[in-house]
């Protein structure tokens, strides 16, 4: 597993940006593919699951994921669940011990969050909507409503895609400018006439550092450059693939 240093450092605190290697998924999911949402064979995807516990030093049934929908909403986690019953979110905090939040993507960004001098982590999916209508805020205001204090909490972004790859029309550069003009530094003109790349880690590396917070690491990975290590949406969309695997990000904090 890929770690950031910054979390790294930090005791009682055990994370990880999860490849798609080292898994049992055939196919177009080769790997470990961590998606219950896929078409992969559910026995793998459970398998594979595990396996990112067992590397985190969880047991198997305390790794947990939300029903990701591209939204703001954060769920403060008391306890677990099982992914059937899992709760609409894109984001987690908890302060309880040995439970592994875990965030999947296939292009869009994961930020990982920890406060190891109160115990208490967070988890986000910041894809693009997610990212512009306030999930990092949303993930900061729950670790502040738990004890945390946003001068001590460090973050990381994992892997997504870069720039480079993430061609957008007009219309989504106008709901990002319509926000904020000056969030068109986030783009550069593409090769196609009125396209745009659009920068989105740099963009959550933005809206953390606007939020108060000091320590943002960033680990300039990109989802759709690196077959052999990540799955990536927007590859798949291009190769016309019928569906896509995802890789999990995830943080827990250790027992004591």
């Amino acid at each position: 597993m890929i770690r950031a240093q910054n979390l790294a450092a930090q005791s009682g605190i055990e994370h990880g940006f999860f490849s798609r290697q080292n898994g049992v998924s055939t196919g177009i999911y080769e790997g470990r593919n961590c998606g219950m949402g896929s078409d992969d064979l559910r026995t793998n995807v459970i398998e594979n699951r595990g396996r990112v516990a067992d590397d985190l030093g969880v047991p198997r049934t305390h790794l947990i994921t939300a029903y990701q929908i591209h939204s703001p909403t954060v769920v403060t986690v008391t306890q677990r669940w099982e992914y059937d019953t899992a709760p609409q979110a894109d984001a987690m905090v908890t302060d309880r011990p040995g439970l592994a939040l875990g965030i999947l993507t296939a292009d869009c960004t994961p930020v990982l969050f920890a406060d190891a001098n109160v115990g208490i982590i967070g988890a986000a999916h910041a894809g693009w909507k997610g990212a512009v209508n306030g999930v990092l805020d949303a993930t900061l205001a729950a670790m502040e409503a738990l004890g945390a204090r946003r001068s001590d909490i460090r973050t990381a972004i994992g892997p997504t895609i870069s720039q480079a790859n993430y061609e957008v029309g007009p219309e989504f550069a106008e709901t990002f400018t319509a926000r904020d003009a000056r969030y068109a530094r986030f783009f550069i003109p593409s090769a196609r006439t009125e396209h745009y790349q659009f920068d989105l880690p740099a963009f959550v590396e933005d809206r953390l550092q606007a939020a108060g917070i000091s320590s943002v690491e960033r680990l300039n990975l990109c989802t759709y450059a690196d077959p052999s290590r990540f799955f990536s949406f927007r590859r798949t969309t291009h190769a016309g693939e019928p569906d896509y695997g995802r890789q999990i990000s995830a943080i827990t904090l250790k027992n004591t």
